[in-house]
Order: structure tokens, then sequence, then C-alpha cells
């Protein structure tokens, strides 16, 4: 396939995708493209932005035939004549806070969309200000009164300057730790985990009734991907997290607590650098899982109906806080054997007397048999 000259470049904030614009004589598109890790997982996502030559009456087969991008037929474009070609210099992508999908805007102005749950299916799907009809290339990106995702990308363009120009994280960080100083009185220590990048990210400990507490601050700033896509209108309730962490202090002391709770660290950072989420009964692997354990599950509905509190909504989005226990290799074993399998095992952890509290405990599965 020959590629346009580029023309604008820019990686997410977890280098994981890129969403460039390329142009040549003939055509202007922006693609979003998977990088080296993701290439063989998702397929590169295009958006038609403009024709450079007048629009043909039919489809442009012999382009698409020769792999070239295909100049958009005259019934689904705005403009028939052909349109001067974009100046670099007014180009500006806005990746969106769950850094799987991005916007373009041009001199102010929004050209086109290619939303992030597109990437998670097979069908292309993206939104250009120059179409006036839907077809195989993109669609209408109409106004924030006809389309959904030309409002959002208004609200995100609105968030990344508030974010640039304001003192956002004083105000998420005063909130949670209001909220996790309510349950589990003053922070003892405070550990930054962003390692100095956007966002914002860190770990506060706290000693409550000789049980040491670690919970983050910062995950829900940004939606996590794949949420819109796999739960569509009800995505509010499930794509905002915080972690947390619970270990009983006559059973570890503080050195090794705050070791075992390190995993949250690598934890809060994951869902951006997979391009994957976090939810209720989801398992992940660890070194630092205490020995005789190898993972951890995620789950609210370990702690008790009375140590369950809520935290702040981000962005109109519910956050929910997730606790981790450690699980034994068998345990993950039966939670991944089945898409109810990690709620499956919190039934059984609870049954059994556990909750959220880290403290020596009995398997709750058969070992598999070697």
């Amino acid at each position: 396939m020959t590629h346009q000259p580029l023309i604008a470049e820019v990686p997410n904030q977890q280098n994981t995708l890129t969403a460039i614009v390329e142009q040549d004589a003939r055509t202007a598109y922006f693609y979003i493209w998977p990088n080296d890790l993701f290439r063989s997982q998702y397929a590169v996502r295009g958006c038609w932005l403009r024709n450079l030559l007048p629009a043909p009456a039919r489809e442009d087969s012999d382009a698409l035939e020769q792999g070239i991008a295909p100049l958009l037929s005259a019934e689904f474009c705005r403009t028939l004549e052909a349109e001067p070609p974009l100046d670099p210099a007014g180009l500006q992508i806005l990746w969106e806070p769950s850094d799987d999908g991005a916007a373009l805007w041009y001199y102010g102005q929004l050209l086109a969309v290619i939303p992030g749950w597109s990437l998670y299916q097979d069908k292309q799907v993206s939104f250009s200000a120059g179409c006036i009809k839907k077809n195989r290339l993109t669609a209408p990106l109409g106004s924030a009164s006809t389309n959904d995702y030309y409002a959002r990308a208004e609200q995100q363009r609105h968030f990344w300057r508030d974010w640039h120009d304001g003192h956002l994280w004083e105000v998420v960080q005063r909130e949670l730790m209001q909220c996790y100083q309510a349950q589990f009185g003053e922070s003892v220590k405070y550990y930054a985990i962003d390692q100095g990048n956007w966002p914002p990210m860190a770990i506060s400990q706290h000693w409550h009734q000789g049980v040491w507490y670690f919970l983050t601050l910062g995950m829900g700033i940004r939606p996590m991907p794949q949420v819109d896509y796999l739960f569509d209108e009800l995505a509010p309730q499930y794509r905002r997290i915080e972690l947390a962490m619970a270990v009983d202090g006559e059973v570890m002391n503080e050195a090794n607590a705050v070791q075992m709770a390190s995993a949250l660290a690598e934890f809060a950072h994951l869902p951006w650098a997979r391009l994957t989420w976090l939810g209720e009964g989801h398992t992940l692997a660890s070194e630092v899982a205490p020995v005789g354990f190898e993972s951890f599950l995620l789950a609210n509905g370990l702690a008790p109906e009375a140590a369950q509190f809520r935290l702040p909504k981000r962005g109109g989005d519910r956050v929910n806080l997730l606790w981790s226990t450690p699980i034994t290799e068998a345990e993950r074993q039966f939670a991944q054997a089945d898409e109810r399998g990690g709620q499956q095992l919190l039934q059984r952890l609870l049954a059994d007397g556990n909750n959220h509290i880290f403290r020596p405990r009995q398997e709750v599965v058969e070992p598999p048999v070697a």
C-alpha cells in the first residue's frame, strides 16, 4: 500500500497508539495506528477528511485496487469541488482521556472524530465534517446537537484545557483524601506513582484499627479503554476506578505490607498501558503477592456492607473502589476458567469467612490434580 505524506503525528499518553494525518495531491485522511505491541491485535482505523481533486461520480475503485487512499464520491461530499490542502500548522490532534480514540481540530474547528470504542470491533467507524451521508469511509460529523461524538469532542477539549490551565489535581486529591481519611483516619504516608507523567497518581497509606490500608488516587481521572464498547450506555457505571488493599497488622509488619501494596502502583497504569479495563472479579498476576499466593482478585464485594463507601464522582461518572486480595494459582485458574469465575471465587471467599482484609486463610478451591 502506498502511503501519503505525513503532515501530523501525535502518540497517545501510553504510546500504544499513534494518530496521524496524511495528505497527497489527491486526498487527506486521519488515521489511528496501533503501535508494535498491538499491531496484530487491532486494525488501523481511518477517516476521510477531504478531496483535493473534484469528487468523482462513482466510488474510486481504481485507488482501492492500487492500495491508494480513495477519493470520496460526490453523493457523500459536502463540497464537490477540489478543496485546498490542509495546512499542517492548523492541525491539532486531541486524544480521548481513555487513550483509545482521538479528535482532529483545524484552526479551532472540529474536522473529524475516531471514537475509542471503534478499536475493538471490525467495522470502521469515524465522523468527518466534510461528509454528508454515511459510507464505507466515514459518516457525517454534524454538530454537537446532532452527533454525540461531536459534543464529546468539545467536552474533551475543555477537559484538556482545564487540566493544562487549572489546578484540578489539587481538587481531586483533596476530595479523595477527605473521603479516605473519614474512613481510615489520617494518612501516615503518601507515595507518588505517576513518574512525573500525566495524569497525577498516588497511593495513600493509613493505619486504622490494627490494619494497614493503601488506596490509590488519580486512576478515576480518566475512563478506562474498552468499557464504552462493552457496556454502551451503562459505561458511566464501570469506566472509572480506584484500587485499594488492606493488610492485617498482626500478619505483616509495615515494610512487608508496603511491599505487597506496591502491586497497586503497577496495576494503576495497566488499563491504559494494555488498552484494557479492570472490574469486579478480575484477576491480576503480581510478583509481590505474598508467599503462597500468585495473583490478586479485584472486587468491591470483598468488603462487608458496613465498610463499603462511595467515592466522589468524576466527570459525572461513578468511581468504583476495587479491593485487591491475594489469591493462589489454583484460585486464579478457577477464576479464569469461566467468564463468571471471578464472581464465583469472590462468593467462595466470602462464604469461607474472608473479607477485604488480608489474613492467612485456607484455599477455597481444590488444587488441580498433578
